[in-house]
């Protein structure tokens, strides 16, 4: 049987990295691979504090938005990152709504970082499209330096 050719690949949020002056480095992958997304200081800092579950003095709007699907019976069911043209990447809210009419599923085209904002601070679900994932490069042996350098600041700090 043929593969789906917009097949998903499951991720996870692999490591958040704080890049002086740069943003941060949002590392999404599997076993298989890992790349990078870059972000903009604040989204990425709202990132680590959704995957750190550090709570807030006051909702943000990743958090509005979540009252608000949650009022209209909206469900964040994933988020797909879907492209890469120019250095930019593309991604997908997939939504569903169940109400009295029946259930709809919506597709939503949203900046990759808000995505993932969303999907951190709901506990959904991240997938990469195949072709996507097949393109990028393998940034797990850059990821797993920058561990290895923290690893031993942390323990230089404790000497």
């Amino acid at each position: 049987m043929e593969k789906m050719k917009h097949e998903a690949i499951p991720v996870e949020i692999r490591q958040i990295l704080r890049c002086e002056g740069a943003g941060w480095s949002i590392f999404v992958g599997n076993q298989k691979k890992v790349f990078a997304i870059l972000v903009e200081d604040n989204i990425g800092e709202i990132i680590d504090n959704y995957k750190r579950g550090i709570e807030k003095h006051r909702p943000l709007t990743h958090d509005l938005m979540s009252d608000v699907f949650t009022g209209f019976g909206i469900t964040l069911e994933r988020v797909i990152i879907t492209d890469l043209r120019e250095h930019t990447y593309y991604a997908r809210m997939i939504l569903r709504q169940n109400n009295e009419l029946g259930r709809k599923i919506v597709e939503v085209d949203a900046r990759p970082s808000d995505c993932i904002a969303m999907a951190t601070a709901q506990g959904r679900p991240l997938f990469v499209n195949s072709q996507l994932f097949e393109k990028v490069d393998d940034m797990s042996a850059t990821l797993e330096q920058f561990e290895q350098l923290n690893r031993e600041a942390e323990d230089d700090v404790r000497s």
